[in-house]
C-alpha cells in the first residue's frame, strides 16, 4: 500500500503532466518519462527536429512549478566562462567577485549542445554530475532542482561536435518528440492564434512539491530479483556484438532511479519489470558506442536495446 506522501506526490506529478500536455500535444508518453528524469534527479538529451517544441517544453515544465529558467544558446565561439560565470575584480573593495552564468538556475536548456566545442560542453560535467560548479578554487552549490535539458538537431551535424561518451553518461534520458498525427497538429495551429498557450501556464505544483516526490520515489521498493533484472539488461550492453562500449554501472543506478519514479507516476510502491521495460530504451541507447560497422549497416542502439528486452528473462 502507498503511503500518503507517495499518494500525493504522485497527484502532484500528474498535475505536472497536465499542465505540460496542454502546451504540448500528443506526447503524453515523452512528458511522463522527461518526469521521470526530473523526480529521480537526472537530466535530458532531447535530440530532434527543429520546430518539434524541444523549447516550449522546457519552458512549459519550468513554468508550471514556478522554477527560475534560463536558455543558452550553443555556438562554436562560446566559452566555459559564457555558461558558468567568471570572476571579476572590483577596484573599489579590491576583491574579485563572481558574475554568475545562466548555470546558476533551476531549469537550464542548453540548446544545440553540440554546436559548442569540446571544452565548453565539458564545463556543463560537474554541474550535472554533482550539482555544483569550481570557479577560482571555490565550489559553488547549485539549485536542489537544478535540471539541465539540452537539445541537438541529429540531422544537420555541419559545424558540430559530437558530445563524449562522458557527458552521454550524465543524460539519464535521451528522448525524441518527433512529428504528432495531423489532427494534433491542427488542433495547436489554432488554439495560437491570438495567444501561445505556454502564455497561459501558471505553476501548478511547488519546487516544495517537486523535492517531496524525489523522497517519495526514493522510498518506492524495488526487490533483489528487479535489480538483478535491471542490472543484466545494462551488463548485456557489454559483450554484444555491434557494440564498442556498453553501458556503465552509473546506467544501472540510473535505469532504477527512472524505475522507481514511473512506479510513483503509477500508483504503486513497488517496482515492477514493467517500469524498467519502459524505460529501458530511453536510458541506455544514447550510452551506447556502436561499432563501425554496425553504424554502417544502419544497426541503431534502440533496438539492440529492444532485442536485450527479449532475451533476458523476466522475473515473475
Amino acid at each position: 500500500m502507498t503511503t500518503p506522501q507517495a499518494t500525493l506526490a504522485a497527484a502532484d506529478c500528474a498535475r505536472l503532466a497536465a499542465s505540460i500536455g496542454g502546451v504540448i500535444h500528443g506526447q503524453q508518453a515523452t512528458i511522463r518519462q522527461l518526469l521521470a528524469a526530473f523526480v529521480a534527479g537526472g537530466h535530458v538529451l532531447l535530440e530532434d527536429y527543429p520546430g518539434t517544441g524541444k523549447t516550449t517544453l522546457a519552458k512549459a515544465l519550468a513554468r508550471s512549478v514556478g522554477l527560475d529558467f534560463q536558455r543558452v544558446q550553443f555556438t562554436a565561439d562560446l566559452l566555459p566562462g559564457d555558461i558558468l560565470g567568471i570572476s571579476v575584480f572590483n577596484q573599489q573593495t579590491q576583491t574579485f567577485e563572481l558574475h554568475r552564468g545562466p548555470v546558476f538556475t533551476e531549469v537550464l536548456l542548453a540548446d544545440e549542445i553540440n554546436r559548442a566545442s569540446p571544452r565548453t560542453q565539458s564545463a556543463l560535467l560537474e554541474a550535472m554530475a554533482e550539482g555544483q560548479v569550481s570557479l577560482d578554487g571555490t565550489q559553488h552549490r547549485l539549485a536542489e532542482t537544478f535540471f539541465v535539458i539540452a537539445t541537438q538537431n541529429p540531422v544537420d551535424y555541419h559545424g558540430t561536435y559530437p558530445l563524449p561518451e562522458a557527458q552521454m553518461d550524465r543524460f539519464a534520458l535521451c528522448l525524441k518528440l518527433g512529428y504528432v498525427p495531423l489532427a494534433t497538429e491542427a488542433a495547436f495551429v489554432r488554439e495560437q492564434g491570438l495567444v501561445h498557450p505556454l502564455e497561459r501556464v501558471t505553476p501548478c505544483v511547488t519546487r516544495d512539491d517537486i523535492l517531496a516526490a524525489r523522497t517519495a520515489a526514493a522510498t518506492i521498493r524495488i526487490t533483489d530479483e528487479v535489480i538483478d533484472y535491471a542490472v543484466r539488461i545494462v551488463a548485456a550492453t557489454r559483450d554484444r556484438g555491434g557494440i564498442g562500449l556498453g553501458a556503465s554501472p552509473r546506467a544501472s543506478l540510473t535505469l532504477v532511479k527512472l524505475a522507481r519514479a514511473l512506479a510513483l507516476f503509477d500508483g504503486v510502491d513497488f517496482v515492477t519489470p514493467d517500469q524498467i521495460q519502459e524505460i529501458a530504451s530511453a536510458a541506455l541507447a544514447h550510452r551506447l558506442v556502436l561499432e563501425p560497422g554496425a553504424r554502417h549497416a544502419g544497426t541503431a542502439a534502440a533496438d539492440i536495446v529492444r532485442e536485450i528486452l527479449c532475451e533476458i528473462p523476466v522475473p515473475r
